[in-house]
């Protein structure tokens, strides 16, 4: 059995609450990066004495909030997901929503339903909206960014909270506690940031959608910069440095493998377009340090825990928030084998958005809440 924080306890109380209210709203609870979320989900069920489906985006963290809760000794439950070679339905069942969808029927009794990374749920339509309007369940979610990209051809593109999207999913934030609560509590790792100025993001174009930076573009600066052979010297320099786990993100998998055959045996790719099988092997490797750089394209962005991991290489840019904070968070829990960990950023990114822990939920009117860092508003506004 584990012992909660005061704020893992807070937000259970929060969830088994809001599910046995009655009322026929779905809630939010929004934890950050490495708060132990997979633990909060464990309680939520183990409280309640009916059925439970519990979603999850991907094979590795269904499988973590699966095994937490059979660390607690709770036998009645079960995995369907196609990812993992299990399709069993217990009172307790933990799923993709790829494998339910097309039998909807199998889970009609299940009246409460938990969503992690429930920022992935669109709205609007998609299979999560297909399931929940199908059965009529009770949906509470989980995620560390509560935004959802939404553009206009008319006004541009904007973060919107999901608690403040039309249609929406979830009607109520129930439960939030902010990072720096967390960090100043000593839950989280501190985090220094180092800005270099390799990639001028206003040489850039934006897409059509004003969410991010057109490929083209940015293949363009690439070459113009040579931006293969700085991303190397910096991350020869960090090895110098003595930073014997760096975790770089990419958005192009020729620059990922151009760094890999430069650094040799010490350094690995790993995108989405990979073997399962292959992928869980040098993530292995990079936790025993036998490789000591893994340039990622497109993955290891929510799920990957690996609390040593002390240097973060943000080597693309991003106008999105979520993708950024993931990025950020990937280095964020605590160890102590690390005193502090080090996001080196050659992309502007963290001038846009600023430092994680700084980030702020504020409520701007009753029921109405948007993010913040400092007095910048970053949710439901539109991007200039």
């Amino acid at each position: 059995m584990y012992k909660l924080r005061p704020y893992q306890q807070q937000a259970v109380e929060a969830a088994v609450n809001y599910f046995t209210s009655g009322n026929r709203r779905n809630g939010l609870i929004v934890l950050p990066t490495g708060s132990g979320k997979s633990l909060v989900i464990a309680n939520i069920i183990n409280r309640l004495d009916c059925p439970v489906l519990v979603f999850q985006p991907s094979k590795e963290i269904l499988l973590q909030n699966y095994e937490k809760l059979c660390s607690y000794g709770v036998v009645d439950c079960s995995v369907f997901s196609a990812s993992c070679n299990s399709k069993r339905i217990s009172r307790i069942t933990f799923a993709t929503i790829g494998s339910v969808n097309n039998c909807k029927e199998f889970f009609m009794r299940f009246r409460y339903v938990i969503i992690d990374e429930c920022h992935q749920v669109n709205a609007e339509e998609g299979m999560y909206h297909d399931f929940i309007k199908t059965t009529g369940c009770k949906v509470i979610g989980l995620t560390a960014t509560p935004y959802r990209l939404y553009s206009s051809r008319f006004y541009g593109a904007m973060l919107r909270f999901i608690t403040r999207t039309n249609p929406r999913i979830f009607n109520d934030l129930i439960y939030y506690v902010q990072v720096r609560t967390l960090l100043e509590q000593g839950f989280l790792a501190r985090l220094n940031y180092y800005q270099l100025n390799v990639v001028d993001t206003s040489r850039l174009k934006v897409n059509s959608t004003g969410a991010d930076y057109t490929d083209a573009s940015l293949r363009a600066l690439y070459r113009e910069i040579r931006y293969n052979d700085t991303l190397e010297n910096i991350i020869r320099r960090l090895l110098v440095a003595g930073r014997d786990s760096i975790l770089v993100f990419t958005k192009f998998v020729e620059e990922a493998e151009n760094l890999v055959r430069t650094l040799g045996e010490q350094a690995a790719v790993i995108s989405s377009k990979m073997e399962m099988s292959e992928r869980d092997r040098i993530l292995r490797d990079f936790k025993s340090k036998r490789v000591k750089v893994v340039a990622n394209v497109g993955v290891l962005t929510t799920g990957f825990d690996f609390p040593e991991l002390a240097t973060i290489v943000l080597a693309r840019p991003t106008r999105s928030l979520a993708l950024y904070y993931q990025m950020v968070g990937r280095a964020i829990r605590p160890h102590a084998s690390k005193q502090e960990g080090w996001i080196v950023d050659l992309c502007g990114n963290y001038r846009r958005f600023g430092r994680v822990d700084e980030l702020e939920i504020r409520e701007t009117k009753p029921g109405l809440y948007a993010v913040f860092n400092g007095q910048r508003q970053l949710t439901n506004v539109y991007f200039k």
